[in-house]
C-alpha cells in the first residue's frame, strides 16, 4: 500500500474511532496533525483535530485525557514547523523535528502550568 493510501486508512480509523488506542500513541498525534495540516488551514485543522480527538476518547471511554493546551500547543508547532520547511512525508517531518517527540512543551510552560485544570479545558500562553 502506498504511503498516501495508508494515510487515508489511518485517518479514516481515527474519525471512525476503530483506530485501537494501542496505534495511536504520541507520535501518531503529531503524525494525524501533520496530515490534516496538509489538508487544511490552521483553523480548519485545529477544529478537526480537536473534535476527532475528544470523539475518539470518548469512544475508549477516556474522555478526561484530552487537554487543551497540550493539543492547541502542538498543531502550533506543527504549523510553524511545516511553514519553515515542506516535506514530502511523515517520516522526513519527524526526523527533521525530533523535538516534537521529546517534551518540547517543557521549553514553553512550566510544568504546574501543564498540570493546571485551566490548562487542561482552556487554551493557555505558553509561560516562557
Amino acid at each position: 500500500m502506498r504511503d498516501r493510501d495508508l494515510d487515508r486508512e489511518f485517518i479514516r480509523a481515527f474519525e471512525a474511532c476503530t483506530l485501537p488506542a494501542e496505534q495511536f500513541p504520541h507520535r501518531a498525534h503529531v503524525r494525524l496533525a501533520w496530515l490534516y495540516l496538509r489538508e487544511d488551514s490552521l483553523l480548519d485543522a485545529l477544529t478537526r483535530f480537536v473534535e476527532g480527538l475528544k470523539r475518539y476518547a470518548g469512544s475508549l471511554g477516556a474522555s478526561t485525557k484530552y487537554h487543551e493546551t497540550i493539543t492547541w500547543a502542538y498543531l502550533f508547532l506543527i504549523h510553524e514547523r511545516m511553514a519553515r520547511e515542506s516535506f514530502d512525508t511523515f517520516e522526513e517531518f519527524a526526523a527533521a523535528n525530533e523535538d516534537l517527540f521529546n517534551g518540547i512543551l517543557e521549553k514553553y510552560y512550566r510544568k504546574e502550568t501543564l498540570a493546571s485544570e485551566l490548562a487542561r479545558h482552556t487554551f493557555v500562553m505558553p509561560d516562557a
